[in-house]
């Protein structure tokens, strides 16, 4: 192996709830850098949270969070000149990532007016194992049961 293996970046905590998941979808959310914009509408979303839902908005986030992580997922594998849908496990740093980058995807697809809307109800079905996001995590799911005939090409 030529290049040495990169190394692991570690974020700082956010600073109102000294949360690493949340500071990790404030990177996620923000455009263009702007960071305080991403965290004024996560900020609002909890907000809203707390005040449609008798939970915190951290933990309906950490709940959302949780039931849209895939647990396997298909990735493409090219055998003598045919390419199989091989279905894998999802290491736990991708699990959350994909879930992070699913959540803010069918958020901004919402008809709700502000972004800090369309986060809050997006979380809020999340939590409540409903919604797009979850609905992307079982199709994943699906996708990876009916290709388990191919699951012996994995190594």
């Amino acid at each position: 192996m030529r290049k040495r293996r990169t190394e692991k970046k570690y974020i700082k905590p956010d600073p109102k709830f000294n949360d690493m998941a949340v500071a990790k979808f404030t990177n996620v959310l923000m455009n263009d850098g702007k960071k305080s914009a991403a965290r004024k509408i996560i900020y609002g979303a909890f907000d809203i949270i707390e005040g449609k839902t008798k939970k915190t908005g951290l933990e309906t986030f950490k709940q959302a969070l949780s039931n849209v992580q895939p647990i396997i997922e298909v990735r493409s594998r090219r055998v003598g000149g045919a390419t199989y849908q091989v279905p894998s496990e999802v290491r736990p740093e991708r699990r959350i990532a994909l879930a992070m980058r699913w959540i803010k995807t069918y958020a901004s697809q919402r008809g709700e007016k502000t972004m800090a809307q369309k986060l809050a109800q997006e979380l809020i079905s999340a939590s409540n194992n409903e919604g797009s996001a979850v609905k992307k995590k079982d199709d994943t799911h699906k996708m990876a049961e009916a290709n388990k005939a191919f699951a012996h090409f994995k190594w």
